[in-house]
């Protein structure tokens, strides 16, 4: 899944259409009709936990993680993955109107969807897809799979999965090495829609199909970013388009192997998703999000020095992905720095970055 990660890193880290979608932001908001521009290098302030596990009998959880998350009928949704005392990885879903309130809302785990049921299902991420005016989620099961529903805010209501493609692409089975195909993640433009993905070895990989052939027909799958040291290109992709001005930014998780080996972002634009992609901050000494140019509120500890697999607060739902690069906000995973041991065992927990340095 999006957060696999080998043993040997265990042991150092011990060291399309532009449709109006249901909650579109409104034309009046700071940057929403415009792209206002990306500095060359990024500054945020953290808040402390927002969502941490929640156990019960059925489901001794001790992580979330990989969060997608949207706004719909005026509340905030957050999917995200679960991992449990067996090393059991499964999604959950919670409701909130306010993020003052996101500590107390409760979770639904998906399991108790008959549909989705007691498999492995990991790393999700959820859009409204204006041409068929349905929700889609999308996860690995372990190949690139969806479900779909006609509302997000009822956890029961997904669909059973459906694969995108019947088979690991060659391209992926001859490059992926020690890692394995995961992290799926959609856009689409006016014409096409992209499916995205890592191998944690190194590679970042692109297929394509027709918004009008969409969730069939994906192809061509290409590597668009490559690094010998396969820690620089991890897992956790994300791509977004930068309000209406025809840019793209795209994240990777990495590890910091120069320094801490712990997990930040890189971030790369571009004039398509379809397109060559440019390094926007992508070093150890410039990151796009990484604990050395993170702070925390006063009398807030600074609880995590990880800032791995999240999502961009969306300034709407559709399948353009579009944020507002004026007022960039990121869910995250993070967890205590002092934590260590089994992988799938790690406590990790739900943070949002907002960023201090905008341009606009």
């Amino acid at each position: 899944m999006r957060t696999l990660i080998s043993a040997l890193v265990l042991t150092l880290l011990a060291f399309g259409v532009v449709a109006v979608s249901p909650d579109r932001a409104a034309a009046g908001s700071p940057g929403a009709d415009r792209a206002g521009p990306l500095p060359g290098s990024f500054a945020w302030s953290s808040s402390g936990p927002l969502i941490a596990p929640k156990p019960d009998a059925a489901h001794p959880i001790v992580s979330v993680k990989d969060p997608t998350v949207l706004r719909h009928h005026n509340r905030w949704h957050v999917y995200m993955t679960t991992a449990d005392t067996s090393g059991r990885w499964s999604l959950a879903h919670t409701s909130f109107t306010d993020w003052s309130q996101a500590a107390a809302a409760p979770q639904t785990f998906l399991d108790t969807n008959p549909a989705i049921g007691n498999r492995y299902v990991a790393a999700p991420q959820v859009f409204y897809f204006a041409p068929q005016k349905k929700w889609y989620m999308v996860y690995q099961s372990p190949l690139p799979s969806f479900s779909t529903t006609d509302d997000p805010s009822d956890p029961g209501s997904w669909s059973a999965p459906r694969n995108f493609v019947d088979a690991e692409p060659p391209i992926v089975t001859e490059n992926k090495g020690p890692g394995g195909w995961l992290d799926y993640w959609v856009i689409c433009d006016d014409t096409d829609c992209y499916l995205f993905s890592s191998d944690g070895n190194g590679h970042e990989y692109r297929s394509r199909t027709t918004v009008a052939e969409f969730p069939n027909g994906f192809r061509d799958t290409t590597i668009v970013l490559s690094e010998p040291n396969r820690f620089d290109l991890f897992e956790g992709s994300n791509v977004y388009r930068l309000g209406s001005s025809g840019k793209y930014l795209m994240l990777v998780e990495a590890l910091a192997t120069g320094s801490d080996w712990r997990r930040y972002f890189r971030a790369w634009t571009a004039d398509s998703p379809g397109g060559a992609w440019t390094p926007l901050a992508e070093t150890e000494a410039n990151p796009f999000i990484r604990s050395t140019n993170v702070t925390f509120g006063p009398g807030q500890p600074a609880w995590t020095t990880d800032f791995s697999h999240g999502e961009m607060i969306r300034d709407g739902v559709d399948q353009t992905l579009t944020i507002n690069p004026c007022r960039l906000r990121f869910l995250y995973q993070g967890m205590d720095p002092a934590a260590g041991g089994d992988y799938s065992q790690l406590p990790w927990k739900l943070g949002l970055v907002t960023q201090t340095n905008s341009s606009c």
